[in-house]
């Protein structure tokens, strides 16, 4: 299997990736895909979510990463099919081979910013300043509630990917509100691509409810995963993947 067969049996072809999108990610660093997810798949997402957190209580998302102030899971590819979309949709996958060429997926998690928390300083998913162009890792972001001003919303510096530099090293105050952020919003089921050398970070959730998302992170195929999906991957798992899914897991 390689990189090219793998995406053509998910359905990626020449057409998947259209030109809007395909500039976006370029120009901005980011692009929304609207309507990956139906109501049917949100609410079967957010209803094994739910049991997830209370199986596996303070555990929950220790995997990977927790985090204050919010509800976090990991190891999502082999905690229900429902989850499989995030790491074999075909509009994604097209997103992920523009930004990255080959590429595999790094982790699978879900993060809820809970009420009146959230904030992150503006970071990089990368440890350090890259050339444009020589992007190593991509993020899809699968908006599981609206995105709203108030609700904890990604924020984003469009452009911030071509800066030759991190939040860390060019900003007095990473955690400050920056001149030229804006916030992702957007409707449940929309899956928003973002290239991860982008300056990002969550936002304070000023509603009443958690505002949930998964987050599927690719990386080049010669780096190491978040997680190591040889290493966790249930046989279960295994049986229920063709080929190209497997080749995408790196298992």
């Amino acid at each position: 299997m390689d990189m090219a067969t793998a995406l053509a049996e998910l359905g990626v072809t020449e057409a998947t990736l259209d030109a809007e999108t395909a500039e976006r990610l370029d120009r901005d660093g980011y692009a929304p895909l609207p309507g990956v997810l139906d109501g049917v798949q949100v609410e079967a997402i957010r209803a094994r979510l739910a049991e997830l957190m209370a199986v596996e209580g303070e555990q929950a998302g220790i995997e990977v990463h927790q985090e204050a102030g919010t509800d976090r899971l990991a190891d999502l590819v082999n905690k229900g099919e429902m989850f499989r979309p995030c790491f074999t949709d075909s509009r994604v996958l097209a997103c992920m081979a523009h930004v990255l060429g080959d590429f595999k997926l790094s982790s699978l998690n879900f993060r809820a910013a809970l009420p009146g928390q959230g904030h992150q300083n503006l970071h990089t998913d990368w440890g350090g300043p890259v050339e444009p162009g020589e992007y190593q890792v991509c993020n899809a972001i699968w908006l599981l509630d609206d995105f709203t001003a108030s609700n904890g919303a990604t924020r984003v510096v469009p452009g911030s990917h071509r800066a030759r530099t991190v939040p860390r090293l060019a900003l007095p105050d990473p955690s400050a509100r920056h001149p030229d952020e804006v916030l992702v919003t957007g409707p449940a089921g929309t899956v928003v691509v973002f290239n991860s050398h982008l300056w990002h970070g969550g936002t304070q959730n000023r509603s009443d409810r958690p505002r949930r998302a998964t987050h599927s992170y690719f990386t080049r195929r010669h780096h190491g995963q978040q997680l190591d999906q040889k290493k966790y991957i249930r046989p279960q798992t295994m049986a229920a993947l063709g080929p190209a899914a497997r080749f995408i897991l790196d298992v």
